[in-house]
């Protein structure tokens, strides 16, 4: 998953770019592993900053006074079985036709077929391996098929109507044709969250448009009259007229927002699809207080003392849990956030050592209590295992672990890397199994029916639920989990071998690889972008 922006400011005099960055900010919870703008100047010309790292690292102030005119776009990368290379930061852009550029949150699962469609078909050169570079010249083949010097609405919608057409998967995107407008528009499924709203200037009258992942950020920026966008719609805000046209381009397949955005992805203050994250994570934690119960006979409040959550996601969820089962929370890890999540970090050592560096237990809540742990999800099972660890080191007596989410058993395909299927704790193992397994007195699991109670809205009509039952809802992904798996094999390979020569290196021993080494690594991603730089030095 992403973090996404589009913005047209009415006033042609103001910048975009601090607009697009106070969103960055904000969104920044959704990716920390890239960020990047573009705006639109005079004469059409773009201007891009973008690079690995978090947006305070990436737009400085000194490359902040290059990204001039009054709309752009940004993006906040959350890695995943891809490459991180610098290449592979967003938004992509493309120059012809007419100077495109796009910014994508989500992934699509068709990829192979597209690269090859790309190749044959249509002949445009891709260049890195994110799907966003495929989706985006999907998109620029379509319309430069109508040949004109001009682009139009019309064009762009039906352009739109032959992305929809062609790619599958997860998708929501913003976008900006040079000197034209900004646009976005939502797959199919609704699988990821877009937003629309509105700000009006009372002195002027003067309108500006947003889109954004989350309602949190419009709403911090000012901006009303907040609609999400439909399964299949997309909306057009020219630069000249400052007139939003939506439009329903293809019919929704269904409507399935991935219930991961509520289980711990989107921030808490956010209403994505009319569904408040925050009133859904307390009813998770109802919920589950319920399910913890009757697997007590009754008794939970005989047989736990204390309920403290994982912080930070699960802490709503933990705190309606305590409330539910009429026993005491509190808070028995100190965070320090500074920390990224680590289910992302590369290898389970690293894993590890974070979870100690992340979070600090505090005997004074533990010591001699048999304690209810409560978290949003169980991946891996290794940050588990070591916070569990954790609670005996501190004094606890027994240690009950209570996940906010149903057992993960399936890769996640719609934009977040959790892991290898085999990698996953709960994968061929029941309840008893993993609770050995990251040495908990006992686990329990949320029911995926009451997570869908949960988070239930009359719009929606399911979840994408797939991580969980396997059976995802664009249908059966055979072909795209063997590529994950080879290309998560091969980004392994790379880091091997990158490991071997700092190893060599520190030794003084020679560094030279072998032909099958030398293969691996030229596979890898160009650590720049070929695309515009115009804001200076990356150093």
């Amino acid at each position: 998953m992403c973090g996404i922006v589009g913005i047209v400011l009415g006033d042609q005099t103001q910048l975009a770019s601090p607009e697009l960055f106070n969103a960055s900010m904000i969104l920044q919870h959704r990716g920390q592993d890239a960020a990047g703008m573009v705006t639109n100047g005079n004469g059409g010309r773009l201007y891009q900053c973008k690079g690995n790292g978090m947006a305070r690292d990436v737009f400085t102030q000194k490359r902040m006074t290059g990204l001039i005119g009054n709309m752009g776009i940004a993006h906040l990368r959350y890695p995943t079985a891809g490459s991180s290379a610098n290449s592979e930061a967003q938004p992509f852009y493309v120059n012809s036709p007419y100077g495109i550029t796009l910014s994508h949150n989500g992934n699509l699962v068709n990829g192979s077929y597209l690269k090859e469609y790309l190749d044959k078909e249509v002949h445009r050169h891709i260049n890195t391996d994110s799907d966003s570079e495929l989706l985006l010249n999907i998109f620029a083949a379509k319309l430069q098929n109508y040949n004109k010097a001009r682009v139009n609405n019309e064009d762009i919608f039906n352009a739109l109507k032959g992305v929809y057409q062609e790619c599958r998967g997860a998708y929501a995107c913003t976008g900006m044709i040079a000197g034209y407008c900004v646009f976005g528009f939502r797959d199919p499924h609704g699988i990821r969250p877009l937003l629309f709203g509105e700000r009006t200037h009372p002195e002027t009258g003067v309108k500006d448009y947003m889109l954004a992942s989350e309602s949190i950020a419009l709403e911090a920026a000012g901006f009303t009259n907040l609609r999400d966008f439909k399964p299949g719609e997309a909306v057009i805000i020219p630069r000249d007229t400052m007139v939003p046209e939506f439009r329903q381009v293809v019919p929704a397949k269904t409507f399935t927002p991935d219930i991961f955005e509520y289980v711990y992805f989107a921030r808490t203050d956010s209403i994505l699809d009319g569904v408040s994250v925050y009133r859904s994570r307390i009813k998770m934690g109802e919920k589950l207080a319920q399910n913890i119960n009757r697997q007590f006979g009754g008794l939970a409040k005989e047989n736990i003392d204390v309920v403290i959550p994982v912080p930070d996601t699960a802490r709503h969820s933990a705190l309606a849990c305590a409330g539910e089962l009429g026993i005491p929370y509190r808070e028995g890890f100190n965070k320090n956030r500074y920390i990224g999540r680590t289910f992302i970090m590369p290898d389970q050592k690293e894993r590890v050592s974070s979870v100690r560096r992340k979070l600090n237990a505090m005997s004074l809540e533990f010591k001699d209590r048999n304690v209810l742990l409560v978290d949003d999800s169980i991946v891996r099972g290794t940050t588990s295992k070591e916070i569990v660890q954790m609670a005996r080191e501190a004094g606890a007596k027994k240690v009950f672990f209570a996940s906010c989410a149903p057992p993960i058993r399936f890769n996640h395909i719609y934009g977040i890397d959790l892991a290898d299927t085999r990698a996953l704790v709960a994968y061929n193992r029941d309840d008893e199994q993993v609770s050995k397994e990251i040495h908990a007195d006992r686990v329990f699991y949320q029911d995926l029916e009451d997570l869908k109670e949960a988070c239930k809205y009359a719009g929606v009509d399911d979840f994408e639920v797939g991580v969980f039952t396997g059976k995802y809802i664009t249908g059966v992904e055979d072909r795209y989990l063997q590529e994950l798996e080879k290309v998560r094999a091969q980004n392994q390979r790379i880091k091997e071998i990158a490991a071997r020569r700092e190893a060599a290196e520190a030794a003084g021993e020679s560094t030279a690889i072998g032909f099958d080494d030398v293969m691996d690594v030229s596979a890898k991603a160009a650590d720049t972008d070929i695309g515009l730089y115009n804001v200076g030095d990356y150093q």
